[in-house]
């Protein structure tokens, strides 16, 4: 597990290990520039042969400090480096000052106005970024914003080649969060044949060089398409030894953001992968029994998927539940997965009398018409009252209820006697793709979600279940930290009282006690083929495989999340959904499974 940091965090370690006489602050400057130097050279190894020109763009707090370090260190390999300083030299941080002065005494420093068109013209084979960092708490002025665009020219083409590398985190993006700092931060830039495409007033960086801990905002929204690759630079064991104290005591800190409650936040293999394993004395009752609920005749391949999912995740056993009328048609595509009829809510009930099935997945193909209703309030133990004749179907669509149509006022209730094991309530259970919308329609079962569940949504699909927290979540960020998805996820576990994996490249887990983890398919992980159909179907059911196996629901989610992005980059270019279940073979044989 790869541990991420917030701002904050970074800060208090640093603080910490300064604080504690073992390192200096000057030190550990000196120690980030020239990892950046050293970062530099290994991505770009034809650097190190030569002498180039460079241009290093310095900010008013210690990530300008790093920045006039690079800029000493280059110039002792023989380059032409011209510095620009935003701000006033006299009110730059102690250890920067320093540094400032070590760099100005011998080749002097302008100020970042006379960078406006001076870059360009230079020709630099290297622009770095050392404005802002982790430091960003507002949105860059005009004059910076006319600066990075300076910057985009240079990446970007009109005859120049340089190489973008940002000091900790691109400036103008939020370190916190991934979002770029600005009310109005996109617009049009135009390359050398006329065309043109969306930019941020950030900076775009080829390579991002960070230190001691990767940041939560290089995972996030816009972080990863900014931060270029990533390269990490330890920091030394000071700041390792200092880290759990200091972690601790900004933890404790009166009135500290919510995003601070748990130091969890993590990337890479999940911990309980090993789980997985199988024992030679199993029985396939040892690992659970998985059902699948299946929409009607024709609408049966997404349930299909889920199960093929949790089949080959390793549940002893898979059942896909649909309408008796769909029974052929399941039947003919499925030999090791079960099949079961079950027409409406109260067969679901007596399904249910089985305590052997202690998983299940409503969802995908589901449907969202009045049994689809019923079946959601029988796996969470609610009894539905009679409901009103349906709607009118709309035009061309038979007797059946459409997707998302109107239906009268329903009122469901929780029976006392009937809550928990005599209704199948507190069975694991995986709530996706249909199912997430009757529960944005219906309060009263949205209420009755426990702490067995997860909810699985897309971003359309978690603005329909908590739209003020999309709202936040969507509004331009003006100022940092800034509201990020990991703040949104924790948010909705926490009111939904289960775990929430919110889908994405950035998929984001947490559980209402604030845990938090996230899966990120960017960088070396970058998972691209998963933008297909039936993708998330397969995920569910990984899910609701690893829950009959009696994974916890946050390990589960964390779990098949992981297996998932695997699976994807294990087959590669011109991946179905059907093909992520064949991969997990091979990707188990890879882990020594």
């Amino acid at each position: 597990m790869t541990e991420l940091l917030t701002a904050a965090q970074m800060r208090a370690i640093e603080e910490a290990a300064i604080a504690s006489g073992e390192v200096t602050g000057l030190e550990l400057m000196e120690r980030a520039g020239r990892g950046v130097v050293e970062a530099i050279f290994e991505e770009w190894p034809e650097l190190k042969a030569g002498s180039f020109r460079a241009v290093v763009l310095c900010g008013p707090g210690n990530n300008g400090g790093d920045g006039f370090v690079v800029a000493r260190v280059l110039k002792e390999w023989g380059w032409e480096v011209e510095v620009f300083l935003y701000g006033d030299p006299e009110k730059l941080p102690p250890d920067a000052r320093v540094n400032y002065e070590r760099w100005g005494a011998g080749h002097g420093c302008r100020p970042i106005t006379e960078a406006i068109g001076t870059i360009t013209e230079m020709h630099p084979r290297l622009v770095v970024d050392a404005v802002f960092g982790t430091g960003l708490t507002r949105e860059p002025d005009e004059l910076l914003k006319r600066v990075f665009r300076d910057v985009h020219t240079c990446r970007w083409g009109h005859g120049i080649e340089a190489e973008i590398v940002s000091i900790d985190v691109p400036s103008g993006v939020c370190s916190d969060s991934g979002e770029i700092i600005g009310a109005n931060a996109k617009y049009e830039y135009k390359i050398e044949d006329g065309t043109s495409f969306p930019l941020e007033d950030c900076v775009g960086a080829d390579l991002t060089v960070t230190f001691f801990r990767r940041k939560i905002g290089h995972f996030l929204a816009e972080g990863p398409e900014y931060s270029g690759r990533l390269r990490l630079v330890s920091f030394g064991s000071e700041l390792e030894t200092l880290r759990s104290k200091s972690l601790h005591q900004l933890a404790e800190l009166p009135g500290r953001p919510s995003r601070f409650d748990l130091f969890t936040v993590r990337t890479d293999t999940p911990p309980g992968i090993s789980d997985i394993s199988k024992g030679n004395e199993d029985h396939k009752y040892t690992h659970g029994h998985a059902l699948i609920l299946s929409g009607g005749a024709g609408r049966g391949g997404a349930a299909r998927l889920a199960a093929r999912g949790a089949l080959r995740i390793g549940a002893g056993l898979v059942t896909v539940g649909c309408p008796p009328e769909a029974l052929t048609e399941n039947a003919a595509r499925l030999d090791a997965v079960m099949l079961r009829p079950i027409a409406d809510g109260d067969a679901l009930g007596r399904v249910l009398e089985d305590k052997r099935i202690n998983a299940l997945c409503l969802g995908p193909g589901l449907g969202t018409g009045e049994r689809e209703v019923a079946l959601v309030a029988a796996a969470l133990g609610v009894a539905a009252h009679a409901p009103p004749p349906p709607s009118p179907p709309h035009e061309g669509e038979g007797g059946r209820e459409a997707p998302g149509a109107a239906r009268g006022d329903r009122a469901l209730s929780l029976p006392p006697g009937r809550r928990e094991e005599e209704r199948g309530a507190r069975r694991a259970l995986v709530l996706d793709a249909d199912a997430l919308t009757i529960l944005a329609r219906e309060p009263d079962l949205f209420a009755a979600l426990h702490d067995t569940c997860i909810l699985t949504p897309h971003a359309g699909e978690f603005a329909r279940l908590f739209p003020d927290i999309a709202e936040k979540l969507a509004a331009p960020a003006t100022k940092g930290p800034a509201y990020s998805k990991v703040d949104a996820t924790r948010e909705a576990a926490r009111r939904a009282g289960c775990v929430v994996l919110y889908k994405g490249p950035d998929t984001v887990i947490a559980d209402p006690s604030g845990r938090c983890s996230i899966n990120s398919a960017h960088y070396d992980r970058a998972a691209p083929w998963l933008a297909t159909a039936g993708s998330g179907d397969v995920l569910a059911g990984f899910i609701t495989g690893l829950l009959a196996r009696g994974f916890s629901p946050m390990a589960a989610a964390e779990t098949g999340a992981w297996l998932h992005v695997e699976c994807a980059r294990k087959f590669g270019a011109g991946l179905i959904a059907e093909d992520l279940p064949e991969q997990l073979p091979a990707v188990f044989r890879d882990l020594g499974l």
